[in-house]
C-alpha cells in the first residue's frame, strides 16, 4: 500500500486531479484541522466552521479537475473557506438588514389590532342600525351625535320645536339601547 503521507503537496494534488480518493483521503486530514480551527476563531460557531470547511472539501473534490493552483495548496484552501467565511458575513449582514426593516406584531400590537378589527365592525354595524331609523328621526340622531348640535340648533335648522327633537331624539336612542344592549349603547353615546 502507498504511503500517502510521505507526499509533498504537489504530488497530492496532481494525485487529486486524477481522481485519486486516498490523495483526497490525505488532503483532508492533512487540512481538515487547521482549516477547521481558522474557520472557528472566524465564526464563533462549531457547526458553521464545520459545514464551511466540509463544503471546501467537498467542491475541491467535485471541481478537482478543473482546478488551477497558482500558488501552494495551503494557501489555496485557507483562500477558500476565507471566502466562504465572507459569503456567510456579507449573508448574515443582509438578514439582519431585512430582519430589522421587517418588524414582527407583538402581541400587545396584535391585540391592539384585534381590538381596532372588532370595534370598526361594531361601528359599522352601530350605522347601519343608525341607517335602519326613519328619516327624520336617523337627521335628528344625526345633528346630534355625529355634527355636536344642540338640541335648539337643531330645531332651528329642521324648523320644528325643541320638545320634537328633544321626543325623537329619545325614541332613537330607546331603540338602538334595545337593539344593541348596553355596553353597544355606550359605545354609540360616547364614540358618535
Amino acid at each position: 500500500m502507498i504511503d500517502y503521507s510521505s507526499y509533498t503537496d504537489q504530488q497530492i494534488i496532481t494525485l487529486l486531479k486524477e481522481g485519486d480518493h486516498m490523495a483526497y483521503a490525505q488532503l483532508y486530514d492533512r487540512y481538515f484541522q487547521l482549516l477547521f480551527v481558522y474557520a472557528f476563531k472566524r465564526l464563533r460557531d462549531e457547526a458553521e466552521a464545520k459545514d464551511v470547511v466540509q463544503d471546501f472539501f467537498t467542491v475541491l473534490w467535485v471541481k478537482r479537475d478543473t482546478l488551477n493552483f497558482n500558488s501552494s495548496i495551503s494557501a489555496y484552501c485557507f483562500t477558500a473557506v476565507n471566502n466562504r467565511i465572507i459569503d456567510i458575513f456579507l449573508h448574515k449582514r443582509v438578514t439582519d438588514k431585512y430582519r430589522d426593516f421587517i418588524s414582527f406584531p407583538t402581541e400587545q400590537e396584535e391585540a391592539n389590532t384585534d381590538h381596532l378589527v372588532r370595534e370598526k365592525q361594531l361601528m359599522a354595524y352601530i350605522d347601519k342600525e343608525i341607517e335602519a331609523l326613519p328619516a327624520k328621526m336617523r337627521k335628528i340622531f344625526e345633528l346630534s351625535r355625529k355634527s355636536n348640535y344642540t338640541y335648539k340648533e337643531i330645531a332651528g335648522e329642521l324648523s320644528i320645536s325643541e320638545k320634537t327633537v328633544h321626543r325623537q331624539m329619545s325614541n332613537a336612542l330607546l331603540r338602538l339601547r334595545t337593539k344593541f344592549g348596553l355596553f353597544a349603547f355606550l359605545m354609540i353615546l360616547i364614540k358618535i
